[in-house]
Parts: C-alpha cells; sequence; structure tokens
C-alpha cells in the first residue's frame, strides 16, 4: 500500500478534514463575536471537553466491538449518589467520590459480564441499564429528598481533598500574569475588579487530556491495545491466538462506566447540585463524536485522536452557532450533516481496507 493511500485509510483522516472545515467556517462567520477570544475559547473548550470525557471510553468500547447506551444514564445515577451521601446522608465527600466510582465501575462490568455469558447484543443489554438505572436516580432521589435536584454540594465539598481534583482549576498564576501584561482582560467593576476574566484551567478540561493521553497511548503503544482491536475486528480469530476476548470486552464496559462518573463528579461539583435528569442522551453524543472521529460500527477499527477531534467538533459547532447568533435549533442539522459526512467517509475507507465494492 501506498504511503498516499496509507494516509487516506488514517481513522483520524476524517476529523481532521472536519475540524478545519468547522474552524475555518466560524473564523468567518463569528471573527468579531468573541467566539476566538480567551473567554470564548475556554467556553467551547469546556464544551468540548465534556463530550471528550465520556468519548474516549465509547471510543475504546466501540473498538473492542461494543456499545454502551446506559452511559447518560450513569451520569445522571452518579452524581446523585455523590450528591446523596454528601448533602443527604452526611459522609465525607472524597468517600461519596470513591463509593460512586465503585458503584459505576461494578455496574459497567455487570454489563460486560451480561454481554459475555448471555450472547445478547450489548445495545440491548445497556439499553435495559439506561432504564434501570434513570429509574433508579428519579426514585432513590424522591424517595430520599422528594425532590429530583439535590443542591449543597459546593457547601459540603469546601476543602475536600479529593474534591478539588474535578471541580478546581489550575494555573491561576499564569492567567494573573496574562492579565497584567495585557494578554486577556481584567474584570473592572463588581467584587472581582481587578482579577483576569479566566481564573484558571478548569479540571475538567485536564481530566479530558489526561484521558486522551492515556487511552491514546494505551491503544497504540501496548499489548492490551492490540487485543481491543483483536476483540473488536474479529473475536473468534482473537481467542484463536490467545486473546482474552472476555477480559478486555469486560475492562472496556468498566472503562466506560469509569469516563461517565468523571464526567458526572465534575458536573457535579462545577454546579454544587446533582439532577436525576443530567446526562440526558449523553450516550449518543459519545457515539456520534467516536463516529465522526473515523471509528467502525462494526469494532476493530478508530482512533482516540479521532474521537478527540471528534468531541472538538461538537463542542465548537455548539458553542460557535450560539456566538454567531444562529437559531440554537439549527446545531442539530449540522450535527447530522457532520454525522452523515463521516459515516460515508468511514465506509469508503472500510471497502478500501477490505476491498470490497
Amino acid at each position: 500500500m501506498s504511503a498516499w493511500r496509507k494516509s487516506l485509510v488514517r481513522p483520524e483522516l476524517g476529523a481532521i478534514c472536519g475540524t478545519i472545515l468547522v474552524f475555518s467556517f466560524f473564523l468567518i462567520i463569528a471573527r468579531g463575536t468573541g467566539m476566538f477570544a480567551p473567554q470564548g475559547i475556554l467556553n467551547w473548550g469546556v464544551v468540548s471537553a465534556q463530550f471528550a470525557i465520556i468519548a474516549v471510553g465509547a471510543c475504546l468500547l466501540m473498538i473492542a466491538g461494543e456499545f454502551d447506551l446506559s452511559v447518560g444514564s450513569m451520569i445522571g445515577f452518579s452524581g446523585v449518589v455523590i450528591a446523596l451521601m454528601s448533602v443527604t446522608w452526611g459522609y465525607p465527600v472524597w468517600f461519596a467520590i470513591i463509593v460512586a466510582f465503585a458503584i459505576a465501575v461494578a455496574i459497567g462490568a455487570l454489563n460486560g459480564y451480561l454481554v459475555i455469558k448471555t450472547g445478547l447484543p450489548s445495545f440491548i443489554v445497556t439499553l435495559a441499564f439506561l432504564y434501570v438505572l434513570r429509574g433508579l436516580t428519579i426514585y432513590g432521589s424522591i424517595a430520599t429528598t422528594r425532590q429530583t435536584i439535590i443542591g449543597g454540594v459546593s457547601e459540603v465539598a469546601a476543602g475536600d481533598p479529593i474534591a478539588w481534583l474535578f471541580g478546581g482549576k489550575i494555573l491561576g498564576f499564569l492567567f494573573v500574569w496574562l492579565a497584567d501584561i495585557g494578554l486577556i482582560g481584567k474584570f473592572v467593576a463588581g467584587p472581582r475588579a481587578g482579577q483576569p476574566v479566566i481564573e484558571g484551567v478548569p479540571m475538567l478540561i485536564v481530566w479530558a487530556l489526561v484521558l486522551i493521553a492515556f487511552a491514546h497511548i494505551l491503544l497504540t503503544r501496548t499489548r492490551f491495545g492490540n487485543w481491543i482491536f483483536a476483540s473488536g475486528g474479529d473475536a473468534q480469530a482473537a481467542r484463536y491466538v490467545g486473546v482474552p476476548v472476555n477480559r478486555v470486552k469486560i475492562l472496556m464496559f468498566m472503562f466506560s462506566a469509569f469516563c461517565a462518573t468523571v464526567f458526572a463528579t465534575c458536573q457535579v461539583m462545577e454546579f454544587g447540585s446533582a439532577a436525576a435528569d443530567r446526562g440526558l442522551l449523553k450516550e449518543f453524543e459519545a457515539i456520534i463524536s467516536v463516529v465522526i472521529g473515523g471509528a467502525l460500527l462494526t469494532g476493530g477499527y478508530g482512533s482516540v485522536i479521532g474521537a478527540a477531534l471528534g468531541a472538538l467538533i461538537f463542542g465548537v459547532v455548539q458553542q460557535g452557532l450560539f456566538f454567531a447568533g444562529v437559531e440554537s435549533s439549527l446545531f442539530r442539522v449540522f450535527l447530522g450533516v457532520i454525522l452523515l459526512m463521516a459515516v460515508i467517509l468511514n465506509t469508503y475507507i472500510r471497502r478500501m481496507i477490505t476491498g470490497e465494492r
């Protein structure tokens, strides 16, 4: 295969082209709106990071040949677990966070176990858990507090050693210096007068970057990464050569649940509350980001970098339409067009790889 042909079948190709087109488009129509000012970049950076966190877990799972439709419900469930344990029942926030992660990862393992042992499609198993978790979240919240929104997390999380890892900000000194030399603005009135308009980089973005780096290295630089590709490409052939396919798939379900809980914890710490309806439709947004990033729905092919670029496209389009003053409902139109183009390109790539006509 020639170098040109190899470059054409890279999974990130579509996402790279899409990223260039999206940025070029909004540089033209939203140039003077503040979208590419420091605060604007932070806005769509945070939104993109949200998509990226859950897209990373969905990416590895899809490459392994499975889907997880319970991600959105897991976000709401984990958030309510943290809020109930810390606010309603009085446990330390750090303990509530650890318990939420433990329960979520255990549910992810159960998802994987049921898929392996029953032979049912992961679409069906995780669809069932989508409803089970959402129902438990609403019931548990109402039965305990008689409401679906639980506030007061910020107060109990003050000074907590782990809560800061999800709700804090870093590099504040850098933005103070940038404000002092005039590269970013300062507040001119109110209690924060004289302070930089950007306090620091939210931990949500840090988590997204860490997960992307970890998953990319795992997938491309380790034997386990080869196992993930093999499990999704041809599970039976992988078993014949000694790949522990069942263990790989279960671990990927666990990782998907872990990423969803990272998202939920960051969201709870950001808003200071949990809501039973949080995470609605996030499972589809994660899958869309991964597909835009070049992954095949049939498994065995994809890229974490591509998924991250897909999440970036998602965030930039969503916020870019707002900055450009375009009707927000058109976001879904843009998203549908991008998704359709990505699927067509991915299908073409698959045919180039397999030689199908």
